[in-house]
């Protein structure tokens, strides 16, 4: 299990370990971060929800600056002070009484997630040869998840006590979480900065790159997905169909574990342009089928047959987000700007941000207002996003693009598991 996990020695193996030290905070706060604001703080769903819009709206703009700043600088140290960042956001929280001081702290929490998530992204493109960093990934996805795990597991701990101080507990475990990130990054070598732009060179060249934009924009819709597993399902399996409730743990746990176990052999054979087209097209159709079975949970009289097409999707849904995950890696690093990795992950890092954004208006419309054709909707909406990805990236690679550098052809990029925030490795994590 645990070679299935983790990445080979030297630098990689630390990439997990600061991976794995942020991913079991996070997995704490996602469980018991919204009860904690509303039992604690003192906010209302309503106030939370539109505060966590606005800041990862701001998130998703202060992403490509602050991946520019790790190119010039160095993503290294860059890394380590937005780890840093994040910890004391996270720890501010511990601190938040009022909705103004709420607003703040979670656009704080907000950019310095976004912008770890890119200068991290730069940090494993200077580290790791071009040929292995979607292997790499996905091993860094596989740890998420089982940082994830525990972390949620703790954050259960936290609310089965459902005092005040297990709250805090929780939020300060993931404070400590990113300490610790930052601990490790630091011990990773030194990365170069980029040499400084060229006389008339725009400030920042990933902007005017419409080709790698047209990418960014089909990944952000296939990142819808991410907050299916904890909105979408949930509310569509209370709503709509008659399985027992406790089916939402057993499928957030069945994801978890086929990432753990899988995702990294998914990803293996994905190691060139081609293969991840083919990959995200084989994703768009797995997705459509897998919004196609969760449809049919809701036919009259399914019973315990709806807990099982439930269970069915579930097992799709996995096996697309894998696919997708590990083509979209490809793609990102691929098509970046060999000079300009960090601002280039910034940029395609926003479908990330978006899809939280967006995401929970897209679904609970489509899914509790149009309920079964929402979900056919939403599927085919899916499949002709990962159809489309193909002829982007053929226009993407034809050289079309302003600056491209010859690390085209390189590899991935990541985007973090569908519940919360997430500075991936790198990687996927949840969705708010």
């Amino acid at each position: 299990m645990t070679t299935r996990i983790l990445p080979a020695p030297g630098s990689p193996r630390r990439l997990a370990a600061a991976q794995l030290a942020n991913s079991v905070g996070d997995g704490a706060y996602y469980v018991c971060s919204a009860l904690y604001f509303i039992r604690v703080v003192g906010l209302s769903p309503a106030q939370i929800g539109l505060g966590l819009t606005l800041a990862w709206a701001v998130g998703s703009v202060a992403g490509v600056p602050l991946g520019a700043l790790a190119d010039r600088r160095g993503p290294r140290g860059t890394s380590v002070l937005l780890a840093l960042a994040t910890a004391a956001c996270v720890a501010s929280f511990l601190f938040v009484r009022s909705y103004g001081a709420f607003l703040v702290a979670a656009t704080g929490y907000a950019i310095a997630q976004c912008g770890l998530a890119a200068a991290r992204q730069a940090l494993l493109a200077g580290l790791v040869p071009a040929q292995e960093r979607t292997g790499v990934l996905a091993h860094l996805q596989a740890v998420l998840n089982a940082g994830l795990a525990l972390g949620a597991a703790l954050g259960g701990l936290a609310l089965g006590i459902g005092t005040e101080r297990a709250y805090l507990a929780a939020l300060a475990l993931d404070a400590v979480g990113f300490l610790l990130c930052a601990a490790v990054l630091l011990r990773l070598p030194r990365v170069a900065p980029v040499p400084g732009r060229a006389a008339g060179e725009p400030r920042l060249e990933v902007l005017r790159d419409r080709p790698y934009a047209l990418v960014t924009l089909l990944n952000a819709v296939l990142l819808l997905r991410m907050p299916l597993l904890s909105l979408g399902i949930p509310l569509w399996i209370a709503e709509r169909t008659s399985a027992p409730s406790w089916l939402v743990s057993a499928l957030f746990v069945l994801n978890t574990a086929a990432v753990m176990l899988f995702q990294v052999r998914i990803a293996r054979p994905v190691t060139d342009l081609d293969g991840a087209r083919r990959a995200v097209r084989v994703s768009g159709l797995v997705m459509a089928a897998s919004c196609a079975v969760f449809a049919l949970s809701a036919l009259p009289g399914a019973g315990w047959a709806a807990a099982a097409l439930l269970v069915a999707g579930a097992v799709l849904q996995a096996d697309g987000e894998m696919r997708q995950s590990a083509g979209s890696w490809q793609i990102g690093f691929s098509l970046s700007s060999a000079e300009r990795t960090g601002q280039y992950q910034g940029f395609f890092g926003t479908g990330v941000p978006i899809a939280r954004t967006l995401g929970p208006t897209v679904l609970t419309s489509l899914l509790l207002v149009w309920g079964i054709p929402g979900w056919l909707l939403l599927g085919a909406l899916l499949l002709a996003a990962s159809y489309a990805m193909g002829p982007a990236v053929r226009w993407a690679r034809a050289g079309s693009r302003p600056g491209a550098g010859p690390a085209r052809g390189g590899v991935p990029a990541a985007e973090p598991v569908r519940q919360g925030a997430g500075a991936g490795p790198v990687g996927d994590a949840p969705a708010a």
